[in-house]
């Protein structure tokens, strides 16, 4: 696929809002609706650069969270696949990092309501990590994600071999995050999903001591790498 100079400067800079506002910008979106929005920092970034957000997210204490930091969006409490949009009332649907905590026998329905909500010729962007990378490593007692990774793979294959979706390209990039401490890495796994405590309590010692092998110092932070796939797909009428 061929890209423009702010896209690829975006997949350069690691940053996965840095890629999606620029995919967004090259395909002329305006309207966007982030699904899975978590605590909202996509959905403000999204405001900051103009564009008209929407987002769903299953969980109350996120949806609280993110309407605290993006108050002008339009914020539901939803599964991804029940959404409470009209059809075709988006101009661009967005997953990031979120496709693979839909359960797997609701992974059909989930691409399905993207589909149904987005105009036609819209963009739909999912970003999925890969089961690789040091962030990965680091990650993996705690909870490995790579089978929850591999399903929503293959969803998004069935609905592209189902002629649901259209594949117009996918690009792998490498995301940089950086933490002050492998305690702080662990208080953010915690924070992006709670029942997470237990197992980040019983592995701290295993995380700490594969943190301090595998991230790289950076200043005064360390970073740790997980490459992502940015999927651009858009939705096929029936």
């Amino acid at each position: 696929m061929q890209t423009p100079q702010a896209l690829n400067a975006a997949f350069a800079s690691g940053d996965p809002h840095n890629v999606i506002v620029e995919s967004l910008r090259f395909a002329g979106a305006k309207t966007v609706v982030d699904v899975g929005c978590g605590e909202g920092r996509l959905a403000a970034r999204l405001l900051d650069d103009g564009f008209e957000v929407a987002g769903a997210d299953p969980s109350p204490r996120a949806i609280e969270k993110a309407r605290e930091k993006a108050s002008a969006a339009r914020l539901e409490l939803a599964d991804a696949e029940h959404l409470p949009f009209e059809d075709k009332s988006f101009d661009a649907v967005v997953f990031l990092n979120s496709l693979h905590h839909v359960p797997s026998e609701s992974l059909p329905g989930a691409l399905g309501e993207a589909r149904r909500i987005a105009r036609p010729d819209a963009p739909i962007l999912i970003v999925e990590p890969l089961p690789e990378g040091s962030l990965y490593e680091v990650m993996r007692p705690v909870e490995d994600e790579a089978s929850a990774y591999h399903a929503a793979g293959v969803a998004i294959a069935d609905a592209v071999r189902g002629e649901q979706l259209e594949l117009k390209g996918n690009v792998v990039f490498q995301e940089t995050v950086r933490y002050r401490s492998a305690g702080a890495f662990l208080d953010r796994l915690v924070a992006v999903d709670p029942a997470r405590q237990a197992a980040a309590e019983r592995c701290r010692a295993e995380v700490e001591a594969l943190f301090e092998r595998l991230a790289a110092k950076d200043g005064d932070q360390f970073a740790l790498r997980q490459p992502l796939r940015i999927y651009w797909l858009r939705p096929l009428q029936t």
